[in-house]
């Protein structure tokens, strides 16, 4: 495929964007990032091209589809693509690493965190409106000999340590840098896109794992308990909601929304609407919906109906038993009304029937 972009500077470094203290340079081009390496790095990365543990890399890219783009990804070759855009980025083809996604570049965010000697920086695109999944959730697509269907909306995170890192110190950075992109969505309540559960990722999220093996600083850990962890995760957490923020308007402010706590259940405006109409002989829909809007941003509502959805949770989880957690649900709705000083109360009695 030859690649086209909307502009004949795509592939032209715009300019330095940021540097951290061993010179690993991040460049911003139109359509993409590229982390220039410095020296001698090891690196383990989930790319489609030189991807896994190596020692050998001299950059990492961070490419946002367009739509040709993606159109051609649903028949051809990934990998093919990839190489080309190496070359269209004056990489080796042969000594890159890189990741495909259709977040806006100019919505990545970068997050670096030290303490004494350690470093870490983490660079992240983020968007999971689309894709967004929870561990476990039923599988959108079967593989079969290396076909399936390709999926867009991700989280891309590359992380940069000043410290040397073995490979298995590299793998277990890993699994702390996953702990902490669930720990975000968790904290953003995002939901999964394929069940009611909330987010632990995307069905296509990426990382890159980049240490500095000219450091004289081993690290050989890279859990939670240790300093190195505790880095990786602060930085990774506040990147990711960053990102997310940027990309998707997925932050504290968004998620003080009734309706959006309601919709991984299936749950929307329509249904309030069909009820008011049903149940009320209301017909004025366009007088209904901005009240209801309005009324679904109130922070007492959007607690009681985030404890309420909680219960759910845990009824699903198998934590509560499903009588007792709908019998407490109903007696945290019964407050709504008093709290808000609404007058007329429906008849709860007929919903502890149900």
């Amino acid at each position: 495929m030859k690649i086209q972009n909307e502009a004949n500077d795509s592939f032209n470094a715009i300019h330095l964007i940021h540097e951290t203290s061993t010179g690993e340079k991040v460049l911003r081009y139109r359509k993409s990032i590229v982390i220039q390496l410095p020296g001698k790095r090891n690196t383990l990365t989930a790319s489609w091209i030189n991807g896994g543990y190596r020692e050998d890399i001299q950059a990492i890219f961070n490419h946002q589809l367009n739509q040709k783009e993606l159109d051609y990804l649903e028949k051809g070759s990934v990998q093919g693509f990839m190489k080309k855009l190496a070359e269209n980025l004056s990489l080796d083809p042969d000594k890159t690493s890189g990741f495909l996604t259709v977040a806006d570049m100019a919505n990545m965010a970068i997050v670096t965190e030290t303490y004494r000697e350690i470093e870490v920086t983490a660079i992240v695109t983020a968007g999971i409106e689309v894709n967004g999944g929870r561990a476990g959730d039923n599988a959108s697509y079967y593989e079969l000999n290396g076909k399936y269907e390709f999926r867009v909306g991700t989280i891309n995170t590359i992380l940069i340590i000043n410290s040397n890192l073995s490979e298995n110190t590299l793998l277990r950075s890993v699994l702390t840098a996953v702990e902490a992109k669930a720990v975000a969505l968790q904290e953003l309540m995002a939901p999964s896109k394929y069940s009611n559960g909330v987010a632990t990722g995307s069905g296509t999220d990426n990382i890159a794992v980049i240490s500095n093996m000219e450091s004289e600083n081993v690290l050989l850990t890279a859990g939670k308990h240790s300093k190195l962890g505790e880095l990786i995760g602060k930085s990774l957490i506040k990147a990711i909601k960053q990102a997310l923020s940027k990309q998707s308007n997925l932050n504290p402010k968004s998620q003080c929304d009734m309706l959006l706590r309601l919709e991984r259940f299936g749950f929307n405006q329509e249904n309030y609407w069909e009820h008011v109409k049903s149940t009320y002989k209301n017909q004025d829909k366009t007088n209904f919906m901005p009240i209801l809007y309005h009324f679904s941003k109130n922070p007492v509502v959007v607690s009681l109906v985030a404890s309420i959805l909680h219960i759910v949770d845990e009824i699903n989880w198998g934590l509560i038993s499903e009588p007792v957690g709908k019998k407490t649900a109903i007696y945290l709705m019964k407050t709504l009304p008093s709290v808000l000083q609404i007058r007329n109360q429906p008849n709860f009695s007929e919903i502890m029937d149900q």
